[in-house]
């Protein structure tokens, strides 16, 4: 891990960078040495099924491949695309704020890889994933 991590504040504003991200509403709301903490309000947009209110599982996949990403910038890192995704739906996410942890689990030169997941406001966990990420080479 980088030897200065940047603060909240860094990654907050690297997070908003995205046209996606500010729609989403999201909001830095820990960061540490290998982990990060989103927070996300809910929007009626992000329904797919009416009849339950469950978001669509796309917005959550979108969730857990942002929030590695991040948890890597988190770090001092800076990732470049997301090489490859795999997620696990647990539940439904229905109306409420979605609470998404993140956590680094390998860092490479290369690639590197993090976990997240995405719980409800109950702390119910809706769907867990891992992502491998390319990451930015140093200039030599």
């Amino acid at each position: 891990m980088s030897a200065t991590l940047p603060d909240l504040a860094f990654v907050q504003q690297a997070l908003e960078a995205a046209p996606f991200h500010r729609w989403l509403g999201l909001t830095v709301t820990e960061t540490g040495a290998d982990e990060i903490k989103l927070s996300m309000p809910w929007r009626d947009e992000l329904v797919s099924n009416p009849k339950v209110e469950s978001a669509h599982g796309g917005v959550l996949a979108a969730l857990i491949d942002l929030t590695g990403f991040y948890a890597l910038i988190a770090t001092g890192n800076m990732p470049l695309a997301t090489a490859d995704l795999r997620v696990d739906y647990h539940q439904l996410a229905t109306p409420g704020p979605l609470t998404i942890v993140g956590k680094v689990v390998r860092l490479g030169a290369t690639l590197s890889v993090a976990e997240a997941s995405v719980y409800s406001s109950d702390g119910d966990l809706l769907s867990s994933g891992r992502g491998a990420y390319r990451m930015l080479r140093p200039s030599a």
